[in-house]
């Protein structure tokens, strides 16, 4: 079996965060890391949206990022640090719309190696030099520079090595033009490693050390090292030279400290705590990340705490000495993985889990009543600052970037009734966990909607003078009639627009530089920028059919086949072509492409006709009306669309853009077909082909991100664009739309204007190269699995949160805090108190922002769901009590019950996580009542460990509860046991049956195959893997063959070989031969790894699907960060040859971005058997044509054939 993966959606969680000038222009842009996909985003500062300009898989894992300038320059470099051994300055080109790796240094072995630099990155402000270290002994200094042809150098690297010391973090201080050194917390393990007694490792305490380039003498010195009090987590550098006093700032457990050489005195300051906050008072509260923001004048840091708070923190200076640090509560937002504090006013927070975030900073938090904490205020030893959480204030939310991370579980089926499947996700964590339904479309906002007095039949929008950046009228057709709309702050009715209102409309448009054209079955209406109106009438009893214009051209098709063509010339008339062109069939569609900048016309012309036939004829003067080819179609054509699609981004490009002229010919039977047509020749080459929907296909042309695009009409609507060096043809998740125009105003800047039935409804799509769109439902705790009723198509899930508090207990300790509130308070402020300790008590700020409280550990809560997955509405909620934890649900019925459907949970009770220890476990038996609304406790049985799977068995049910494999039975007062295995190692992952047998996951030790015998009541292991695979989710393929995903990344299938027999006999007696005890002490038979493959990221879920109508079965994947990808079996030896060949070159010829070996990659755990990378291998479209030609050729294919050949295995599966 060989398979081809791919993604269908990138992971969506923010590892690393850095922003920048990378284009080079004074916009400040964004790059994030997402494990190991590196992304540049541009958030537009009129309107606060983000933008992804470019995203790249490195295949490698990013563990640092860093931007840098050198000295005088305008443009950022990015500098990463992965695990490939090596250090890479990459450089953004915007003409090109890629990163330009501009050098690449090895200094070590591949992998996450603990002595190998690539964990911590550290940049001197001016852009002199960086540092590279390792989380333990090496660290490398690179010093950059200029050459004569100012291109970037880099050094060979310094080494400041020290062995037996850990480091924790690293920044460059900023100290103006002196030589450029770097802080760097560490600790020393050498003595605590020597010494027997263990004493020393309990007084070994952490170190500040500061590293000095000496650029003269060409090395780096140890300059500085002093132990710190506190154990520190993270380092601040602070402004230096002339804009500030220098040193770095220690965020530590409970404190935040000021540090720097010479006389300066350190300045600590404690980390203020909320007020009557839950969470156990013993915890510690560190700063879990930083953004700085500095001008010419001043600077501060925004500092976030792990309840997700931010402070601002300024320093007091006095000369050069800092005298204190202050800090002010500023808002609270989730908590981040990164902040980024961009010059445009924006501050960009990267979560750690859910949904990214763009906040405008509206107020600095200078002059309001927050109190302002000072480390020079005096406190007890102990003590801290107290303050009040509150809603945002000086944070104003302008967008938001859906993120998926982390997928905790996903089902995919059709509950909605829709052909087409939805994704069914459970994500999140905690109080910002939600239930997210996906649906493969771009999502749609509704910008207006207004009713029509009647139903109109075509809608245009029309521009007044070629430059305006806005539409002045929307011109909708009746049967009989045509309105005209003028477009301002409202849109209203105008009668003096010069167009005619009493007869249906087939086109209107802009022509030339100022005059508008309408053209309607009797004619042509030629309205001039005076008012002045040219008339054309038709000859004779015949009318109009058909017509295509652009900006200079017109074509109009009159009954009986004949075409009369019209250009502009200089003086703004249009005037008539001598000869008219009689067509061989009637027609039934026109196009005309836009006229190329710098040119008087668009040379070629497609006509669809009756005879199921498409031609393109020339408009040159030197043969003009002229065939030129046709291209015969499987069905009656229904509209035809030209124009240039291809090339780079359109926001921006300056450099040459390769693009290309396409056909669309959306036909009567609902398929679009894409061909090339050559803009020399007119030859019409490389068809491809896509099914839409049941209708005629209707095309129409907008423009999206600055790009030419087609809007195609079927029974849905799908757009076709580019993005990202992409041809991307995705569907909209809205209702049927029969006719469209672009639209441009000032709200809408590129919208659509489009005709349902009676309505006209304004629309615009803005997160264009999402691939699903999302409807989210709010979750209490993280979810865990759920399970689909497949009679009421109702989902019942289970939600645990360790270190955390129940609603009831919640309630509890509020009640005792504000008991102890009252009592606190003296004789005089009784009253005072009690009116605090009221609005405490009904004081109710939103968990999904400001976090839930933490309990400590061993304690968890947990509730049971029933949700409506389409409604989104909870059915039911079932509240387990405090410290009982929810792990494992399956829906099962029992042969002794019928027709009854039941739901049974496996909990544990006071679990702690490490060691794994409970006080035993429950398994809760629901009935499932009221068509599946509402589950029905029927009794709890006590079990002696955590249930961690549960599955349904031949009317009884599996459970696994620790290591234990055992069949249960329904009883009256509690489940019976039956039958128990006690032969699994370590921990019962998961259950899959089919017939009598059992395909049993272990959470260490991969699978073991087990037969259940019904006449000597036995489960009998007779196969397992020889591999160790710590799999974290499996799914059955058929009787043979399993597939997982474990934790560290991998997928892998393992199958029986063909010799395989489960027909094996436990010897009870045991006297059963030494040598015939099985194979390296586990079942006698082995299985068989069919495939392995390294994804990258934690797999959560794997299961068999079919993504499209009519598609094949694919394997569907999704990550812990977000990601969804598939497995799809190639169908034909040849295929497989093919992409295997490709994969090959572009591996020699397109290396990793960050130069990691690909295949190495794709083989971290297990060497990569019968798996071929689609998304390297998608990665060909973005090659330079140079490279694509040769790659091609190698496979004796041309370009375009090899992009059809990715395109197509696409397309058969997924989208």
């Amino acid at each position: 079996m060989f398979l081809y993966a791919l993604t269908l959606q990138r992971a969506t969680g923010v590892t690393h965060a850095i922003h920048g000038n990378f284009s080079g222009t004074r916009q400040q842009e964004i790059i994030t890391s997402r494990g190991k996909i590196l992304e540049l985003m541009r958030p537009d500062p009129n309107t606060g949206k983000i933008h992804t300009l470019l995203s790249v898989e490195i295949f490698g894992v990013i563990r640092s990022l860093m931007s840098f300038r050198l000295t005088g320059g305008t443009k950022d470099y990015i500098v990463c640090g992965t695990d490939s051994g090596r250090i890479v300055i990459l450089e953004y080109l915007p003409a090109k719309n890629k990163f330009d790796k501009v050098h690449q240094e090895t200094f070590g072995k591949s992998g996450c190696r603990r002595i190998v630099p690539g964990q911590y990155l550290a940049v001197d402000p001016k852009g002199r030099a960086l540092m590279i270290g390792a989380v333990e002994k090496q660290k490398l200094v690179y010093i950059l520079n200029r050459d004569a042809a100012a291109r970037l150098t880099i050094s060979s690297p310094l080494e400041a090595h020290k062995s037996n010391t850990l480091c924790y973090h690293l920044v460059g201080v900023d100290i103006g033009f002196e030589n450029p050194m770097f802080a760097c917390l560490e600790i020393d393990y050498e003595d605590a490693d020597n010494d027997p007694t263990g004493e020393s490792s309990q007084s070994t305490q952490q170190c500040l050390t500061f590293y000095e380039l000496d650029l003269g003498l060409n090395h780096v010195v140890r300059k500085y090292s002093e132990p710190l009090e506190e154990h520190g987590n993270f380092l601040i550098a602070v402004p230096g030279g002339s804009e500030g006093p220098s040193g770095v700032l220690i965020c530590s457990e409970n404190y935040i400290t000021y540090k720097n050489f010479g006389d300066q005195p350190d300045i600590r300051s404690p980390i203020p705590r909320r007020r009557n906050d839950l969470d156990d008072p013993e915890r510690g509260m560190i700063f879990v990340c930083s953004a700085t923001h500095k001008t010419k004048s001043m600077f501060f840091f925004l500092a976030q705490t792990e309840q997700g708070d931010i402070f601002k923190i300024t320093l007091e200076t006095d000369e050069d000495m800092v005298t204190e640090i202050k800090l002010k509560y500023f808002d609270t937002v989730p908590v981040a993985t990164s902040m980024c504090v961009l010059k445009t006013g924006f501050l960009f927070v990267a979560s750690e889990f859910g949904n990214h975030y763009l906040y405008q900073i509206a107020h600095l938090g200078d002059d309001d009543e927050e109190p302002e904490f000072s480390s020079a205020m005096p406190l007890e030893e102990g003590d801290t600052f107290l303050f009040t959480p509150r809603g945002l204030k000086n944070l104003v939310l302008v967008d938001e970037m859906d993120s998926l991370s982390p997928i905790m579980s996903c089902q995919i089926a059709d509950l909605a009734n829709e052909d087409t499947p939805q994704l069914y996700v459970a994500n999140g964590r905690g109080p910002r966990s939600s239930f997210r339904v996906l649906r493969h479309g771009l999502e749609v906002s509704e910008m207006a909607v207004s009713e029509l007095p009647g139903n109109p039949n075509a809608v245009w929008t029309v521009k007044k003078n070629v430059d305006d950046e806005f539409d002045a009228y929307i011109v909708v057709s009746f049967v009989n009639a045509t309105l005209v709309l003028s477009i301002g702050e409202t849109v209203e009715e105008v009668t003096d627009s010069g167009f005619l209102g009493t007869t249906p409309t087939l086109s209107c448009s802009l022509i030339g530089e100022d005059a508008l054209l309408q053209i309607y079955p009797e004619g042509i209406r030629h309205i001039r920028s005076d008012k002045r109106v040219n008339e054309w009438r038709t000859p004779g009893k015949k009318t109009i059919v058909k017509c295509a214009v652009n900006q200079r051209q017109v074509v109009i098709a009159l009954t009986g086949g004949e075409l009369v063509y019209f250009e502009m010339d200089p003086t703004g008339q249009l005037n008539e072509y001598t000869e008219r062109k009689e067509m061989s069939a009637e027609v039934i569609c026109m196009a005309l492409a836009n006229v190329p900048v710098g040119e008087q016309r668009c040379r070629f012309l497609a006509v669809g006709l009756t005879d199921d036939t498409v031609r393109i004829i020339s408009l040159d003067p030197a043969d003009c009306l002229q065939p030129l080819s046709m291209q015969a179609l499987p069905a009656t054509p229904e509209s035809l669309c030209i124009l240039q699609m291809g090339g780079g981004e359109g926001i921006d490009d300056t450099g040459p853009r390769n693009t290309m002229l396409f056909l669309n010919i959306g036909l009567q039977n609902g398929v679009l077909l894409r061909t090339v047509l050559d803009q020399i020749t007119g030859d019409l080459s490389d068809t491809r082909t896509r099914y839409l929907g049941s209708r005629p296909v209707k095309l129409f042309q907008v423009k999206m991100q600055g790009n030419e695009a087609v809007l195609a009409m079927s029974s849905r609507s799908w757009l076709s664009y580019t993005y990202q060096n992409r041809f991307h043809l995705t569907p909209l998740s809205y209702e049927t739309l029969e006719y469209a125009s672009g639209f441009a105003s000032e709200q809408c800047p590129e919208g659509i204007v489009a005709i349902s039935a009676n309505t006209l409804r304004i629309l615009a799509l803005e997160k264009l190269g999402a691939v699903f769109n999302q409807i989210s439902t709010p979750l209490m705790y993280t979810p865990r699995k759920f399970v689909i009723d497949t009679q009421s198509n109702n989902i019942i899930m289970i939600e645990t949160d360790h270190n955390s508090y129940t609603e009831a207990t919640k309630a509890q300790r509020k009640q005792q805090m504000a008991e102890e509130m009252v009592e606190a308070a003296g004789e005089e402020e009784k009253e005072l108190a009690a009116e605090m300790a009221a609005a405490f008590i009904n004081e109710n700020l939103p968990e999904a922002t400001f976090g839930s409280p933490k309990a400590g550990p061993g304690m968890w809560a947990s509730v049971i769901r029933v949700l409506n997955p389409i409604q989104g509405n909870t059915l039911d909620l079932i509240q387990l009590e405090q410290n009982e934890a929810a792990f494992s649900i399956a829906i099962c019925k029992f042969a002794n019950r019928g027709e009854d459907t039941f739901v049974v949970v496996g909990t544990a009770k006071d679990m702690t996580m490490n060691p794994r220890t409970c006080s035993g476990g429950f398994l809760h038996t629901y009935q499932l009542v009221n068509n599946g609304e509402k589950l029905e406790l029927i009794h709890k049985t006590p079990v002696e460990d955590v249930p961690g799977a549960i599955s349904s068995f031949q009317g009884r049910i599996l459970v696994g509860i620790g290591r234990l494999l055992r069949i249960y039975d329904l009883g009256k007062k509690k489940l019976l046991r039956k039958c128990e295995n006690k032969h699994v190692p370590n921990f019962i992952m998961s259950i899959h049956t089919m017939g009598h047998r059992i395909f049993v996951s272990d959470v260490q030790e991969s699978f073991h195959f087990i037969r259940y015998k019904r006449q000597e009541n036995q489960l009998i292991i007779f196969s397992d893997d020889t591999n160790y695979r710590w799999i974290t989710c499996s799914t059955q393929l058929d009787y043979d063959t399993v597939a997982a995903g474990d934790k560290f990344g991998n997928l892998s299938m393992v199958r029986l070989p063909a010799g395989v027999t489960d027909e094996v006999d436990e010897d009870p007696t045991g006297n059963k031969a030494l040598w015939d005890r099985g194979l390296l002490n586990g079942a006698s038979q082995k299985a068989d790894v069919i495939c392995n493959y390294h994804v990258g990221e934690v797999v959560t879920s794997v299961q068999k699907a079919t993504l499209i109508p009519g598609g094949s079965e694919s394997l569907v994947y999704t990550t812990i960060s977000g990601g969804v990808g598939i497995l799809v079996p190639f169908t034909s030896h040849e295929d497989h040859d093919f992409f295997q060949h490709l994969e090959m070159h572009i591996r020699s010829e397109h290396p990793p971005l960050c130069g990691r070996d690909h295949l190495s990659f794709r083989s971290y755990y297990y060497p990569v058997k019968n798996v071929i990378d689609g998304d390297l291998c998608e990665q060909f479209n973005s090659m330079e044509p140079s490279k694509q030609k040769s790659v091609a050729e190698e496979l004796d294919r041309t370009p375009a054939e090899v992009s059809k050949k990715l395109e197509d295995i696409r397309t058969r599966y997924a989208f």
